[in-house]
């Protein structure tokens, strides 16, 4: 077998071959727990609302809203981890809109459960 050599030349170098940088700088290997493109810090955070979402899961989970708000919010969590803010806020409002929903409704549950036991027994 035949090894040659070869040098590559870039032509913003001008003839010059590239270095061991900017070779690095070109074919960056992706590290698993960091942002492929990591943006520069942002006055804006989206919130992912995970707390919120765990809250209406564990207590009066009406139509299991509050799950499925949960894994919107980790979905949520998840974008941003990676650097994608367009998709941590799309996933963060449908988890706020779902929060809203579990705990709207479960408040509805918790009172109908007091009020309707209680004009049953004046009634009679």
């Amino acid at each position: 077998m035949n090894h040659t050599v070869q040098t590559f030349f870039s032509p913003v170098n001008s003839g010059q071959p590239l270095n061991y940088e900017m070779l690095k700088e070109e074919h960056e290997v992706a590290v698993p727990g960091v942002p492929h493109n990591p943006a520069p810090p942002t006055e804006t955070s989206v919130p992912n609302h995970v707390v919120w979402s765990l809250f209406n899961t564990l207590f009066m989970n009406p139509c299991c809203l509050g799950f499925i708000a949960f894994t919107y919010s980790m979905k949520s969590r998840d974008r941003k981890m990676v650097g994608d803010l367009t998709g941590a806020q799309a996933y963060a409002s449908t988890a706020k809109c779902l929060n809203i929903w579990a705990l709207t409704l479960g408040i509805l549950m918790t009172i109908l459960l007091i009020v309707i036991p209680v004009l049953i027994i004046q009634a009679h």
